[in-house]
């Protein structure tokens, strides 16, 4: 056993002890967070039994073979995981990507400030009056890189943001109403574009396409989702996944600023209070 662990290696052994029980607290609570508690236990015991056969091989060189299968099955395992869990995997890579390229948000836009305010007031006109005549509405602001995939979806616009055109485009029946509106800075860039729907489990059944969309795009890209349900007419905003229902007119002004880049705050600390 000395042989094993040598002589100076204790406290290499407990900071990996320690790695293995925080790496397995997330993983657990990843899965749990899913509602896969099944498959939570089933890896959890599995890395017991996988270290246990590895120790057993280094002790006493036995189950030479066993560790070879289970290195093999290693790969399988961690492939059938990035795909089963590809979307996640997206938001998490996107998350990463935000942190290490933070910048000015304002200084993105072409727009002056008092333009991007204005372009915000049009929006919260737009989606107040959507919402009083039960017009449904998928609005997405882009603060940084337009996914190129979901602007070829839809119909290219480039016209300015008001109240005016945003409502004219939700109008049921209209050809591009079924789709999302991109805005970025002051321009409507394109509508009628189509979104990827989020497949969490967790998403409440009382919520329909509209905001299974809006909560798909927002977990692989930085943006900011505005959806006005046709049913019911309440307002909701979805960032990081993250959905707020029963949005005022002044928080959704202030989401809106926020992914403008008008807020002195940073924007990430302030969608935790906002979406």
């Amino acid at each position: 056993m000395n042989d094993f662990i040598g002589a100076g290696n204790y406290w290499s052994l407990a900071i990996d002890i320690l790695l293995l029980v925080v790496l397995m607290f997330f993983m657990f609570k990843f899965f749990v967070s899913k509602n896969n508690l099944l498959v939570a236990v089933f890896l959890l015991v599995y890395i017991l039994v996988v270290i246990t056969f590895d120790v057993l091989f280094r002790l006493f060189g036995i189950f030479f073979y066993t560790n070879k299968i289970l290195s093999i099955f290693n790969i399988f395992l961690i492939v059938a995981c990035c795909v089963a869990y590809q979307q996640d995997l997206k938001a998490l890579f996107n998350r990463i990507g935000k942190w290490v390229n933070k910048d000015n948000h304002l200084s993105i836009f072409s727009s002056t400030e008092d333009e991007l305010k204005n372009s915000a007031a049009e929006i919260v006109k737009a989606c107040q009056i959507m919402a009083k005549n039960n017009i449904g509405a998928l609005i997405l602001i882009v603060p940084k890189t337009v996914p190129e995939h979901i602007i070829e979806t839809g119909t290219v616009l480039n016209a300015v943001v008001s109240s005016q055109l945003l409502e004219s485009i939700f109008i049921t029946k209209t050809p591009l109403h079924d789709g999302a509106v991109i805005i970025k800075g002051d321009t409507v860039l394109a509508a009628g574009c189509f979104l990827p729907l989020s497949q969490a489990n967790s998403i409440s059944k009382e919520l329909g396409t509209r905001h299974r969309a809006a909560i798909g795009i927002t977990e692989e890209s930085d943006v900011l989702a505005i959806i006005v349900s046709e049913e019911t007419g309440i307002i909701s905003t979805v960032h990081n996944g993250e959905i707020k229902r029963y949005v005022t007119p002044e928080k959704l002004t202030e989401a809106i600023e926020v992914a403008y880049g008008l807020s002195s705050d940073s924007k990430d600390s302030k969608f935790k209070n906002l979406i």
